[in-house]
């Protein structure tokens, strides 16, 4: 439909739309990027259970609230015990990464006793804290708007 064939009443409102999506380009109001991170789980040793994911957007969020997670089948290892997790569409930025063989698959990662992890468990960096998770910053990675891939290794 051309514009002298447009109805007249529509005009304006096309018009309009024109302009606000010129303005915004010219404000650099544009829709965030996208990326993906791609996280190489290792040391992997048995098929049972679950890999699982966790991604933190913030210090005060880390360790404990999880912005975004993944999970695979650990029974997806390769041969040399890695399993290989997409966390997609996120936002260009810092982010702390965790993962835990969940060898029960019950969803979380078991504690002893006396409070400590009994499952494999390991952060970007493969950074290690020593009375507990490592410091949010050791643990993170930037994320750039084309993506990246990591590896950590579970212990």
């Amino acid at each position: 439909m051309s514009l002298s064939s447009m109805p007249s009443n529509r005009r304006p409102a096309l018009a309009a739309s024109l302009l606000l999506a010129t303005c915004a380009s010219w404000l650099g109001v544009v829709p965030a990027q996208a990326a993906d991170l791609t996280v190489l789980v290792g040391n992997v040793t048995s098929n049972a259970g679950n890999v699982m994911v966790g991604l933190f957007d913030s210090a005060a969020a880390f360790p404990k609230t999880v912005t975004q997670g993944a999970m695979a089948a650990a029974a997806g290892r390769d041969a040399a015990g890695w399993v290989t997790l997409v966390l997609r569409d996120l936002a260009p930025g810092t982010y702390a990464v965790s993962a835990y063989h969940d060898l029960d698959a019950n969803g979380q990662l078991n504690n002893n006793l006396m409070g400590l992890p009994v499952e494999p468990y390991g952060f970007a960096n493969n950074a290690r804290g020593s009375f507990g998770p490592p410091s949010f910053q050791a643990a993170s990675v930037v994320l750039p708007a084309q993506g990246l891939a990591i590896e950590l290794k579970v212990q």
